[in-house]
C-alpha cells in the first residue's frame, strides 16, 4: 500500500472521527471537540485525547491523537484501528479501515437489503436496519440461550430480537460469516433507537465461545442502553444484558437498563421521573469505578442511589450457581424496604 493510500484513508477516517472513536475507543467519551479515553488500547481514562474537528491534514487535523501520559505517544485513527484489531501489517489495518468506511468489500454488508443502498458500518442507521430485519426472540435459539443462562423472566423483552444469519467478521480478517445472533435495541430516553448490540450464538443456542468476540455494539451508546420495562420512579442499571436480566428474574416488575459496558454504565442518563436508582455492578475494578461514578452523578441531582453487589463475579454467576431463591434473598437484603414488597417476584 502506498503512503498516498494511507494518507487518504486517514483523511476519510478523520471526517468521521467521532464515529471511529465510538466504535474502537468505546470506553471513552466526547468532551467538546475531543474524544477522551485512557489510551490507544481503549482503556478507560482521560489521558489520551483525539481531535474530532479540524483540517483534513497538518497540525490539528481531525483524527489526530496524543496520549499525555506517555512521552511522544501520538498518531492518527489508523493507529487506533491497528490497536483495536491487534495487527501491525498495513494490509490488515487498511482492510479494517475500508470495512468501517463501507468501501467495496468482497464480504456482504450488514443490514443491507436488496434494492437499498449500504449504510455506514456501525452507524445508527445500520443498527436500525438490522433491527428491522430481525424477529422476536420467542421460540428462537436466542430464547434458548437466555434460558441456558438461568434467565426465566422473559416478559417485556421488546428490546431483544433474533437474526438467524447476522454477519460476523473476526478482527483482522477479510472473511465474513453469517451466524445466528441475539440483537438488542439500544434506545435513548425518548425510546428512539440509537444503536444495536449483537451476541452471536452457537446453532443450538447453549452458550459456548464459538467466535472470538461474541459481543459487539454499534451506533450511539453513550448515555443510552437496552431497556426492559417502562421507566418510572425506581430503576436499576447494570452493564451486561445477561447480568441485568438475571437481577430482573428476582425483581420482574422493576424497570431496568443494560448499558453494555462499565464505562457506559457510568454515563447512563436519568429519566426525569427517577427518584431511586439501583446500580447493578460486576465484581471487578471497572465495575467498582462505574458504580461509584454513577452513584455520585445520581446523588448530585437528588436521586437516591443504592448499589447492588453480587456474591460472585456477577449476578448471572449467582443465578446459575445458587439458583433464584438464593438470588432473591441476596437482593432482598440490599433493597430499600419500600421496594422489597413492590418488586420482589414472591
Amino acid at each position: 500500500m502506498s503512503r498516498l493510500d494511507a494518507s487518504e484513508l486517514a483523511i476519510r477516517l478523520g471526517r468521521r472521527a467521532e464515529a471511529v472513536c465510538r466504535q474502537y475507543l468505546s470506553n471513552g467519551r466526547r468532551e467538546g471537540h475531543y474524544w477522551l479515553v485512557g489510551d490507544v488500547n481503549n482503556t478507560p481514562g482521560r489521558s489520551m485525547y483525539v481531535r474530532l474537528t479540524g483540517p483534513e491534514t497538518g497540525k490539528g487535523a481531525a483524527g489526530k491523537w496524543t496520549d499525555a501520559a506517555v512521552p511522544d505517544a501520538h498518531g492518527d485513527l489508523l493507529d487506533v484501528i491497528a490497536a483495536a484489531i491487534g495487527r501491525s501489517d498495513f494490509r490488515s489495518i487498511a482492510a479494517e479501515a475500508r470495512r468501517f468506511l463501507s468501501e467495496p468489500d468482497p464480504g456482504p454488508l450488514e443490514g443491507t437489503a436488496h434494492g437499498r443502498k449500504p449504510t455506514p458500518s456501525g452507524s445508527r442507521e445500520a443498527a436500525r436496519r438490522l433491527l428491522a430485519i430481525s424477529q422476536t426472540i420467542r421460540g428462537t435459539i436466542a430464547e434458548t440461550y437466555l434460558r441456558s443462562r438461568g434467565i426465566t423472566a422473559l416478559h417485556d423483552l421488546g428490546s431483544l430480537h433474533f437474526h438467524p444469519g447476522c454477519y460476523y467478521r473476526p478482527r483482522g480478517s477479510s472473511v465474513t460469516q453469517a451466524l445466528p445472533a441475539m440483537i438488542a435495541a439500544v434506545t435513548d430516553l425518548a425510546d428512539a433507537v440509537t444503536g444495536a448490540h449483537r451476541t452471536w450464538l452457537p446453532p443450538g443456542g447453549v452458550w459456548s465461545s464459538n467466535v472470538e468476540t461474541p459481543r459487539r455494539a454499534m451506533g450511539g451508546l453513550l448515555g443510552n442502553g437496552v431497556r426492559f420495562g417502562r421507566s418510572g420512579d425506581v430503576m436499576a442499571a447494570g452493564e451486561g444484558i445477561e447480568t441485568v436480566l438475571s437481577v430482573r428474574s428476582g425483581l420482574p416488575r422493576m424497570p431496568m437498563i443494560a448499558a453494555l459496558s462499565a464505562a457506559h454504565l457510568a454515563a447512563v442518563l436519568f429519566p426525569t421521573e427517577l427518584r431511586r436508582l439501583y446500580v447493578v455492578r460486576d465484581r471487578d475494578p471497572a465495575g467498582n469505578r462505574a458504580r461509584d461514578i454513577l452513584i455520585a452523578r445520581a446523588t448530585a441531582v437528588g436521586i437516591e442511589a443504592i448499589g447492588l453487589a453480587p456474591h460472585g463475579g456477577d449476578f448471572n454467576d449467582d443465578l446459575r450457581d445458587s439458583g433464584l431463591d438464593a438470588l432473591m434473598a441476596l437482593l432482598k437484603d440490599q433493597l430499600h424496604p419500600d421496594d422489597a414488597g413492590r418488586f420482589l417476584s414472591r
